[in-house]
């Protein structure tokens, strides 16, 4: 399976089926994580997607794989007063996501961005 797709597979099963088993299949347990506001492991990603309300939802779009590392951009919405849009990288090593990094910002509205294009999905 390409890095991209074991990604892909991973954020499905997590954050789109919510199903948390998905950590030990696809996380190192030495997970390492880069955004600020997350900790370490898989009790931190556990502990963050039990405490989303049932609105929370993830939408992936774009995904470039490039030697050992992943990038996906996505959507998030129900984690804020305003949908999310983020870049998410991921190392992988030995076949399990290793260490995390992403850019998040509020989503714009198309009709109140200057171009009139979407934020998201690329198309």
């Amino acid at each position: 399976m390409s890095h991209k797709a074991l990604v892909k597979k991973a954020l499905t099963e997590l954050f789109i089926k919510g199903d948390l088993t998905a950590l030990d299949r696809y996380w190192s347990d030495q997970y390492v994580q880069h955004n600020p506001m997350i900790g370490n492991g898989h009790d931190a990603l556990k502990g963050l997607l039990t405490s989303l309300g049932p609105n929370a939802m993830a939408e992936f779009g774009l995904m470039i794989e490039e030697g050992d590392f992943v990038m996906v951009h996505s959507r998030y919405t129900g984690l804020g007063p305003k949908p999310l849009i983020a870049v998410d990288i991921f190392r992988i090593q030995n076949n399990k996501l290793a260490e995390h990094w992403n850019v998040l910002q509020e989503e714009v509205p198309t009709e109140m961005t200057a171009s009139k294009n979407p934020m998201f999905p690329i198309q």
